[in-house]
């Protein structure tokens, strides 16, 4: 096992950053302030082929795995895009891995290209309400009539809903009291995202403005039959196969935006004099610098340990889940020092640091809290009693 990139994978880091540079960090400060979906960057990757980097070549994609695209996701978000850059792809690169798992051939071709070419955009609706993480325990109803199903329920903390023209969407077709086990019961769908049946509620939110988080509201949504994927009932089975990749694509993110910050604090210790000298010369900022730089590189070890695993076909999601939460921490840390380091400039817009620190916070919260992630590995690794 190799964690030096290859030629190939330097290719992509490189060629992806050159596209990252076309958006400077004016271009994310005005979205970080206004807000509006960064269609122009999203059009950029999708031009250059980004977008399907784990989309299968039959489909229009580039077929490339897991740890590929992690290295994509981390180019971007160190660019100075941060999550607002991140988040308006991530959907797009691991997203349909169900469809294309279990997806019919005719799914996959005519659902897959579309998305590859920049020409639709996605968003994933599981989380609701009243079930938080808890996701068995979902109350979206898909009742099927005939040749279609009607859905009717609500979902909360869907990225990109303002915008996207399709919707994948876990929905229980079978009622929870009705089922031997609480993961079955479950149907995944790809579908057209008919406004008409949803209600789309904005969420006013403390960071990344440019990517909306939503609540929707469905009332009598209508699903053809033919846009189920894979068998009734077997939903929950199929998105798993979203999550480790997921967790994996969203600790390259944090890594990336902790070493941006990182490369900001250090950049202004060395300029910012007081005392008569630079305040990079002090210990006290030193230190805490020194320590990010090593928990980034030891939380970046992590998620290509868990790329390659997934890659190999491997069990991995111990692997998956310690990544997203050293990464998250760390991440967080760095950006939060970079705040520290620059004092009372670090609260200025004009800065950046102030942007990377709010953002900081989504991989930390999501897609699964640090908490749970503890409770996973207690339980499947250490072998200790289920706590939750």
């Amino acid at each position: 096992m190799d964690f030096a990139l290859s030629a190939n994978q330097e290719s992509i880091r490189d060629a992806v950053g050159k596209i990252c540079t076309r958006f400077d960090d004016a271009y994310w400060l005005k979205k970080d302030k206004e807000g509006g979906f960064p269609s122009d960057f999203h059009k950029a990757l999708a031009e250059a082929g980004w977008l399907g980097i784990c989309i299968p070549e039959e489909y229009g994609g580039s077929g490339l795995g897991i740890t590929d695209a992690a290295i994509m996701m981390r180019t971007i978000s160190e660019s100075g895009a941060g999550m607002s850059g991140a988040s308006a792809v991530h959907m797009n690169v691991f997203g349909l891995n169900p469809v294309v798992v279990f997806g019919t051939k005719e799914q996959c071709q005519r659902m897959l290209p579309p998305i590859v070419e920049g020409k639709e955009k996605s968003c994933f609706a599981v989380t609701e309400p009243n079930t938080g993480l808890n996701t068995t325990q979902l109350k979206t109803r898909a009742v099927r009539t005939g040749d279609k199903y009607i859905v009717n329920g609500q979902k909360v903390w869907i990225s990109t809903a303002q915008v996207a023209e399709k919707i994948l969407l876990l929905a229980r077709t079978t009622p929870l009291e009705e089922v031997k086990n609480p993961t079955h019961g479950l149907s995944l769908f790809y579908t057209d995202f008919d406004r008409k049946r949803v209600a789309v509620h904005e969420i006013e939110k403390m960071g990344r403005k440019p990517v909306d988080s939503n609540e929707l509201f469905f009332e009598n949504f209508e699903i053809p039959v033919e846009d189920r994927l894979g068998e009734e009932g077997r939903g929950f089975e199929y998105i798993l196969h979203g999550m480790n990749p997921e967790r994996i694509l969203i600790a390259a993110e944090a890594v990336g935006l902790g070493k941006v910050a990182l490369s900001r604090a250090s950049a202004y210790a060395k300029t910012r004099n007081v005392f008569n000298r630079p305040i990079g010369m002090n210990q006290g900022i030193q230190h805490p610098l020194a320590k990010n730089w090593m928990e980034l590189e030891a939380a970046w070890l992590m998620v290509l340990s868990a790329g390659w695993q997934y890659d190999q076909g491997m069990p991995c999601g111990p692997a998956a889940n310690a990544a997203k939460y050293l990464a998250a921490e760390a991440g967080f840390q760095a950006c939060e020092q970079a705040v520290m380091t620059h004092g009372g400039f670090g609260y200025a817009k004009e800065f950046h640091v102030e942007r990377y620190l709010r953002e900081s916070l989504i991989p930390r919260i999501a897609p699964i809290s640090p908490q749970l992630i503890l409770s996973f590995i207690a339980e499947k690794v250490l072998g200790l009693p289920k706590s939750y």
